[in-house]
């Protein structure tokens, strides 16, 4: 029977049908080893499962009758422990074929009768030094894998609440600009959608661009800070029902760099992916792809692709829309409007991706719009009409 090894001392099992061989392997090690000893293949079986726990190594014969040692191998195998215990053949058979055979087999070593002590006991210390080195890096491996993952979950759970606080104050400061400007509650999430959508598709259909689903979530929430300068934009101005003047409409132009001066003061309390993004498409949302935008006259590519997108979200939102210097044009009216370059000049890419968008972009500005009317009804106890396209 095999007892815990609960000494300071390691356990090895001897396998040999030979007593005078155990007897000289128990002499070379019993000085620093616990020893277990079987005569057979089945019998170091039954000894192997049960001291498995605390077994530093196995010396095992070749040639035992019942069972030889290439036969325990495989039964060692089978309960995954070839790599956990290492084993040393015993054998008198000094061919390179045998050799070749036990390393094949997974062996750590392979020992060669008559014993030589010292070659004897070198070869197991440094099997067993061996795993024990093994075993100690695994350990430090998984705790430091441990650690890892629950640095990684600690940070994804702060990023979700970072996400969480970008979006609340896009959204808060946004709607200020929003009660000012006169426009619908639901013009930003317009915009967040149309650039979501106009995004999947670029994603898809252009791949140059390098767009990831998570820069298109960025992008799509930044978009709501595109006129945040319009809240330093004076009424008479901003809200002004007829044509503006040449002065007036440079002042207009001004709420892309004013907005950037606004973002600016918010760089401390923002995630940087969310600031970078912000900032870009306040300032550039308005240059157009031939040059002829403002405020730095951006031409093609010098375009970054969010300021492209949200700046045809928020020109197809605005024709589509009613504002207090325009009725609403239908869908259809302003979708060729756009097309057709009456409304400056875009990215043919991206006008591409508007053709292919143009159902699914539709069909979110109706849901919206349909929500706005249930929100007005509940409010004023009224119905107020939604807005649908002639033909989709």
């Amino acid at each position: 029977m095999a007892e815990e090894n609960t000494g300071s001392k390691s356990t090895i099992l001897i396998v040999d049908d030979s007593e005078i061989n155990r007897d000289v392997l128990k002499e070379i090690f019993k000085d620093e080893y616990t020893i277990l000893e079987a005569d057979n293949g089945k019998n170091a079986i039954d000894l192997i499962v049960k001291s498995r726990a605390f077994l530093s190594a196995i010396l095992l014969d070749i040639n035992m009758p019942e069972m030889d040692g290439f036969a325990v191998l495989v039964e060692i195998g089978k309960v995954k422990l070839i790599d956990k215990i290492p084993v040393i053949m015993i054998t008198s058979d000094t061919s390179s074929e045998t050799e070749r055979k036990c390393y094949e087999q997974g062996v750590a070593d392979v020992i060669c009768k008559p014993f030589d002590s010292v070659i004897v006991k070198q070869k197991v210390g440094r099997s067993i030094e061996l795993l024990l080195s093994k075993k100690h890096l695994e350990d430090q491996l998984n705790t430091q894998t441990r650690l890892l993952r629950a640095q990684f979950q600690q940070l994804q759970k702060q990023q979700e609440v970072l996400k969480k606080n970008n979006s609340m104050i896009i959204e808060k400061i946004c709607t200020i600009v929003e009660f000012r400007n006169l426009e619908s509650g639901y013009h930003l999430r317009r915009i967040h959608d149309f650039v979501s959508i106009l995004g999947k598709y670029v994603l898809n259909m252009y791949p140059e661009y390098g767009l990831t689903e998570y820069q298109i979530g960025v992008m799509a929430d930044a978009s709501a800070m595109h006129d945040i300068g319009k809240i330093t934009i004076p009424d008479t101005i901003l809200l002004k029902p007829g044509r503006l003047t040449r002065d007036e409409f440079e002042v207009i132009k001004s709420h892309t760099t004013r907005g950037c001066d606004i973002i600016r003061m918010l760089a401390d309390i923002q995630d940087k992916d969310y600031y970078d993004y912000s900032y870009d498409i306040c300032r550039h949302h308005h240059e157009k792809y031939d040059g002829n935008g403002y405020p730095d006259g951006l031409k093609g590519e010098e375009i970054s692709i969010a300021s492209q997108l949200t700046g045809l979200a928020d020109i197809y939102d605005a024709l589509i829309s009613e504002r207090v210097y325009k009725a609403a044009y239908s869908m259809d009216k302003a979708f060729g409007m756009i097309v057709n370059g009456e409304c400056g000049v875009f990215n043919p890419k991206l006008i591409n991706c508007f053709r292919q968008a143009k159902l699914e972009m539709n069909n979110a500005f109706i849901k919206t719009k349909m929500k706005e009317a249930e929100e007005n009804k509940a409010l004023h106890g009224e119905d107020d009409d939604y807005y649908e396209d002639d033909d989709d």
